[in-house]
Formats: C-alpha cells, structure tokens, sequence
C-alpha cells in the first residue's frame, strides 16, 4: 500500500459518538412500542366492528321492512286476508344474513313456527329432536341475550306493533371484538418475553465483559512484562558493563511505569475522563519511542516512519489518548505476517481538526473483516478478545468528540487508520501565521 502523504485530505466531519440508549431507556421503548402496536390494532378493529356492524344492522333494517311491506298488503282491499305468502320474496334476502335474527310478536314471544321464524339460531337437525316447548324455552332465552346487545326492530300496521325482530351480532363480529384483547395479551407475553430475554442477554454481556476486559488487561500487560523479561536477559549478559546495566534499568524503568499506567487506565473505564490542553504531538512521540526499543526484542522487524507537526494541543485526556495509539501501533506491529514491515504514523492539523494516521502495510482486511472490526468481541486473533478497537473507538468519539475509521484497506495491501479530534476553539486565531514546520524522521527497529 503507498504510504500516505500530509497533503490527504482530512476526514469527512463527522459529529461527535453518542453513547448507546441504556436498560431503562431500551425496556421503555419495548414497553412503548407494544403499547402503541396494542392501541393501532385496538382502534382499527374496533373501525372495522363498526363497519360491520352498520352493515348487519342495514340488513336486518330492509329485513324487517321487507316483512312490514307484505303485512300491510295483506290487509289491502286488494289482496286476500291471511294468504299472503311473502316466503318467496324473502330467499332472496335469507342468504345475506349470516347473523341471528328471531321474530318475536309483539309481547316479546317468539313467533310460530319456531324454526321459520329463526335464522342462524335453531339448527335444523337439532331442532327436530327438541320438542316445541324446548324449542320455545331456547328462543325465548335468545331473546333476551339478544335485547342486552341491540333494541329490537318494531313491525307496526298504522301505530300498533305486531311483530319485533331480534337479532345480535355475528360470529364475524364478535371473533373481530375479542380480537384486540387476544392481541394484547399476545404483545404482551412477547413484551414480558423480550424483557427475561434482554435482561439475559444483558447479564451474558456483562459476563463476557468482564472476562474480556480480564483478557484485554493480560493482552495490555503483555508488552511490558515481555519487555522486562527481555531486559533482565540483557542484563545478564552485560552484567560485568555498567554503562549497558544502567542503560537497562534506565528501560525497565519505563516499563514499570507502563505497567501503573495500563493499572490506571482500566481504573478509568466507566467513568468521565478528565480533559486537559495536552500536547498531542509529544505523546505520540513518546508512545512511538516506547515501541521503537522494544519491538525488537518481541521479535518484530519493523520500521517506525513518522511526520509529527509539532506544538499541537487539544483538549484531551492524556492516558487514554495514549492507549488509543499504543493500540494502533501494536495491532499495525501484530498484522506483518513475517514480523517485518514499516509503520508509518502521521499528525497534521488541518482548518479545524487534526488528523491522525497509521498506516501498516500487513495482511489488511477484507471487507466483511473491515465492516465487523469495531465491534466489542470481535477478533480475528486466537488469542484476542475484540475489545481493543472498540474501546479506541469509545474514547475518540464518545470521550473526545472526535472519529476514528478505517480510511483504507485491502487483503495483503495492508490498512490505514483514520483519528480526526476537533481543535481548541479559537486556537486557529492565537496560533502564528507561520506552521511549525514537521519532524521528518525515519526510525529502524
């Protein structure tokens, strides 16, 4: 992969990270979105019951009408007392009732014969072995569970009333009204299953956090605690050379430190960093100065290249700043395959933001790896456990505002990382006219 220039342009701005919605907020949501289901369905049902209804109750209307039409004829002078047959007008209208309907006379009793005077109540099979008075009872019962549900429809020659037809609603309507509180009871088991499901998921991925920080800290420690035992081998060798001794506890010095530093940060994973001016510029000269002594003795030849500007401060909390890029040197170290290859890390800062890269040129990764890589607990290392880049990525741009992303990558091209933090406001009119001019400087290891 071409090593990158200073002139790239920067990154796309991009707005601050914004921590995740927390348990309370994602149950309330749950709780929210089964409510709202529960009340859309509820009223759009209840919608439909109506319309159904209106049209039941239009059709016993004409029904009933049609009944009263013939009775008033048969008392015409036109027409014979008694013998109106008005059966044949009626198939016509019988089939599009599919809810019950009795007629009754007008003291409420049903009419004769039980079963022509009932639709959709008497099956005709059964009604043959009930008796007539067991007929009866059974319509009379009808009628009044059906005068708790609607007021019955009066048939009336001049003001007297001679029939009234019953009826209540249908098998349709009254599946379509329980509907809504079966659909309740059904959101609300899937509401009260996804609660037990997320407070398990959330207890497992807390579990898995608490051993990846475990394993993350062991990964953290590795290098120093390498390096110290490398250093102690040395020592050994060149006991008899005071000079080289005291260059080496001089190192393991350092090393020590880093150990009360990686304590320190983890220390600080959960809470709100204090922010600083700090110096940018001087730590990851510090932090490439700690690798370039010691990827040797962890069997990596590699070569550190590096275009610092100097003198630029940002607001920044200094020891997380500082395990961001000790995490990118080290995963930029661990991807050359052959334990050789060059690391190029570059500052600049440009208008408003200053950009940050390291570059490697190593295995890379395919895009599948790429979409997947700041994601906690993934890894593509045996012994990983995927919570380096994600915690790089919590601390730029939840912490610090800013935004790291991959800016290029490719299988066996290697890959480019990109940090861009915003300036110090105003910084741009208090710094001089003139740019410090960039460190250039090639490091072999």
């Amino acid at each position: 992969m071409k090593t990158p220039t200073l002139k790239l342009a920067a990154l796309r701005p991009g707005k601050p990270g914004k921590p995740g919605l927390g348990a309370n907020q994602i149950k309330f949501l749950l709780l929210a979105t089964g409510i709202l289901i529960s009340a859309t369905v509820l009223l759009y049902t209840q919608y439909l019951v109506g319309q159904l209804r209106a049209k039941e109750e239009s059709v016993v209307k004409f029904y009933a009408n049609v009944i009263q039409h013939y009775a008033e004829k048969g008392i015409s002078e036109s027409e014979k007392d008694d013998k109106v047959d008005y059966t044949y007008y009626l198939e016509g209208i019988t089939p599009t009732i599919n809810f019950p309907v009795v007629l009754a006379g007008a003291d409420d009793e049903p009419s004769k014969p039980y079963l022509q005077s009932s639709l959709n109540v008497l099956d005709s099979a059964v009604a043959l072995q009930m008796t007539e008075e067991q007929q009866y009872q059974f319509l009379k019962r009808t009628i009044e569970e059906m005068r708790e549900v609607y007021p019955p429809l009066e048939i009336k020659l001049g003001q007297m009333v001679i029939q009234k037809v019953y009826y209540a609603n249908s098998i349709l309507v009254r599946n379509l009204m329980l509907f809504p509180y079966i659909e309740i009871l059904v959101v609300a088991g899937f509401i009260f299953l996804g609660y037990i499901a997320f407070n398990y998921v959330r207890t497992a991925e807390q579990s898995n956090v608490w051993v990846g920080l475990a394993k993350e800290a062991a990964h953290q420690l590795g290098t120093p605690l390498s390096s110290l035992l490398a250093w102690l081998e040395i020592a050994k060798l060149d006991a008899e050379n005071p000079e080289q001794v005291r260059e080496i506890v001089g190192q393991m010095e350092q090393d020590v430190d880093r150990l009360s530093k990686i304590s320190h940060r983890f220390s600080k994973i959960g809470s709100l960093p204090e922010m600083k001016e700090e110096d940018i510029s001087a730590i990851i000269q510090n932090v490439i100065l700690y690798f370039e002594h010691r990827l040797p003795h962890l069997g990596k030849r590699v070569k550190i290249k590096k275009s610092i500007q100097d003198n630029i401060n940002l607001r920044i909390n200094a020891e997380l700043f500082e395990w961001v890029i000790e995490n990118l040197v080290k995963n930029a170290a661990e991807a050359m395959e052959s334990g050789g290859g060059i690391i190029d890390i570059l500052l600049e800062q440009r208008g408003t933001k200053t950009v940050i890269l390291v570059c490697d040129n190593g295995k890379g990764m395919s895009p599948k790896v790429r979409r997947e890589v700041f994601k906690p607990g993934f890894s593509t290392k045996k012994r990983g456990w995927g919570l380096g880049l994600s915690l790089c990525k919590r601390i730029i741009e939840d912490y610090h505002g800013g935004k790291i992303v991959i800016k290029d990558t490719a299988p066996g091209k290697g890959t480019v990382f990109a940090i861009e933090l915003p300036n110090i406001p105003n910084s741009a009119k208090e710094a001089p006219t003139k740019t410090a001019k960039a460190s250039q400087e090639v490091v072999t290891t």
